[in-house]
């Protein structure tokens, strides 16, 4: 009888790690010191935060052999609401919870793991280094639909634009057009990848990506003068940038808590964070909170 109960005692215990997600006793981020982390776990949402988490999934399922994350895409808003439903164990964000309407953000545990910086970015061919303002918000409502009105080429304007989930978007529409609603017509795109490889090949495109997107194919363009560069975003210089959240459902535990705890850990932070083109929280002198509202650290 002692025997059997426990082999119950230890079948609840283990029943208790829930979702299919197992991580024993005393266990370190990442699998460190031998610890066996195991299960499944699936990460949805935004694009811009895509390459990042996907790299750090490569490298926490290489030390632990056991567990397996699934990265997708689908957008920011896409991420809140799987998150938020159970039907992802979290949601990767570019927006804070509270600014996705039909989200109760209160159920929901916020973990920032970077900053993203964003810019409008143009084909090669265009020959314009620097917008206003006012120049993207016409742009961007088809007021301007030739790239002469803007000290360009004699060429039509192609506007790529971003799901109205999409993360990307709303930081792009509240920093860099100071609210005002893209309603020029154009083609749409929900992947960032996709939209970086249409403004490569597509003469005359404008579109906006995370600055870990931008290489040589395509051409990032200054905002009023000013370079969308990391060291203009930590100072809050150049405005137009977004924390990367990764949202889940109440406390992590289990597979989502050990992953998590990657994501923060020197392994990521230290070398891949940097490398993939994000800036770690830790180098930002300022800070910003859910209505936009920016404070000196």
């Amino acid at each position: 009888m002692l025997a059997l109960a426990a082999v119950l005692v230890l079948a609840v215990a283990l029943a208790g790690c829930g979702g299919g997600q197992s991580q024993q006793q005393g266990q370190q981020p990442g699998g460190q010191a031998g610890a066996e982390i195991s299960g499944n776990l699936t990460a949805v949402g935004s694009t811009a935060l895509q390459p990042l988490v996907e790299e750090a999934a490569k490298q926490f399922m290489a030390k632990n052999p056991k567990a397996q994350v699934t990265v997708q895409g689908g957008g920011s808003g896409t991420g809140l609401t799987q998150v938020a439903s159970g039907a992802a164990d979290i949601g990767n964000s570019d927006i804070f919870a509270e600014e996705k309407s039909g989200i109760d953000a209160s159920q929901l545990k916020d973990h920032k793991v970077c900053v993203v910086g964003m810019a409008a970015v143009v084909n090669p061919g265009v020959k314009v280094d620097n917008l206003t303002k006012k120049q993207l918000q016409d742009i961007f409502t088809g007021k301007v639909t030739n790239w002469k009105e803007v000290g360009g080429p004699d060429q039509k304007i192609t506007v790529i634009h971003r799901p109205k989930g999409s993360g990307t978007r709303a930081t792009f529409k509240a920093f860099a057009l100071d609210g005002v609603e893209e309603t020029a017509s154009g083609m749409e795109q929900e992947s960032s990848g996709t939209v970086k490889k249409m403004v490569a090949e597509t003469p005359g495109a404008i579109s906006y990506l995370a600055l870990s997107y931008i290489d040589n194919s395509i051409k990032a363009v200054k905002l009023d003068g000013v370079e969308p560069t990391v060291e203009n975003i930590v100072t809050g210089k150049y405005p137009v940038w977004a924390y990367e959240h990764m949202y889940t459902k109440g406390e992590p535990t289990g597979l989502k808590k050990a992953f998590l705890d990657y994501m923060v850990s020197n392994d990521v932070q230290g070398t891949l964070v940097e490398k993939l083109g994000y800036i770690p929280i830790t180098r930002m002198k300022v800070e910003r909170d859910a209505q936009g509202k920016i404070t000196q650290k």
